[in-house]
């Protein structure tokens, strides 16, 4: 594939970082994320993956956005309210980018159709807001032998690990439980802190610059404005992930 002239100017400035230039930027081009949320994290991670010049993004939601999520899911405004929000979502980044490719899945993620909705992407990115389906997406990470970026978040606090299953321990590895499902408070910047990150990971692991956080797990303190980073250990007793 080749670029246009507006491409070449669009991703100009990340081709001047040393070891990119065309030749990353094609990589960039033909990859395809899959991204499972259209929400909070999934509005920075989608709209950041879009500008670099991924070249088929894949966004699933079944929801609609309310004026309850407009403090921070930044893919949808007001005008959306009661559109799905993987169809607003693609509305929004094909705006940001006419040139790449954007697909809408305005389904719920289920264990039936999970690995459908991954279909041939080269990573997948936890959005979600509960971990029944974020271990639906591990799960169906570790069948298809591609990582898996994890985020999460909770009022000025969040989390972020690469997850690439047997090199590193996996998502049940590190949450064995689900918390209890509850509405929970959420500041704006904070998913925007914790996107971004996702995105960058994903970036990296696509271009093969830079190193991702594999095998670590990230915590951030907004409050404090603190990034802590732990090893993230394996559980040979993980029932996703323990027989391999």
């Amino acid at each position: 594939m080749k670029f246009s002239e507006e491409e070449l100017k669009r991703y100009h400035r990340q081709m001047m970082l040393d070891g990119w230039g065309e030749a990353t930027q094609k990589k960039l081009k033909n990859s395809t994320v899959f991204i499972a949320g259209a929400g909070g994290l999934g509005s920075p991670v989608s709209i950041y993956l879009a500008v670099a010049g991924i070249g088929h993004i894949q966004i699933c939601d079944f929801d609609t956005p309310d004026w309850t999520n407009l403090n921070r899911q930044i893919l949808h405004d007001h005008t959306r309210i009661g559109v799905n929000k993987a169809i607003s979502a693609q509305i929004t980044i094909k705006k940001l980018n006419p040139s790449i490719q954007v697909t809408a899945f305005p389904a719920k993620i289920t264990p039936e159709n999970v690995d459908a909705l991954a279909g041939e992407a080269d990573i997948i990115v936890d959005c979600m807001d509960n971990f029944p389906t974020r271990y639906l997406l591990n799960e169906s990470a570790i069948r298809k032998n591609i990582p898996l970026v994890y985020g999460s978040i909770w009022g000025m606090d969040g989390r972020l690990s690469f997850i690439q299953s047997p090199e590193t321990p996996c998502l049940r590895c590190l949450f064995p439980d689900a918390p209890p499902s509850e509405t929970f408070p959420v500041l704006g910047t904070t998913p925007g802190v914790i996107g971004s990150l996702q995105a960058l990971e994903t970036i990296k692991y696509l271009t093969g610059i830079g190193r991702t956080l594999k095998g670590k797990l990230l915590v951030w303190d907004g409050g404090r404005t603190e990034f802590r980073t732990f090893k993230a250990r394996r559980d040979p007793n993980c029932p996703t992930c323990g027989k391999r």
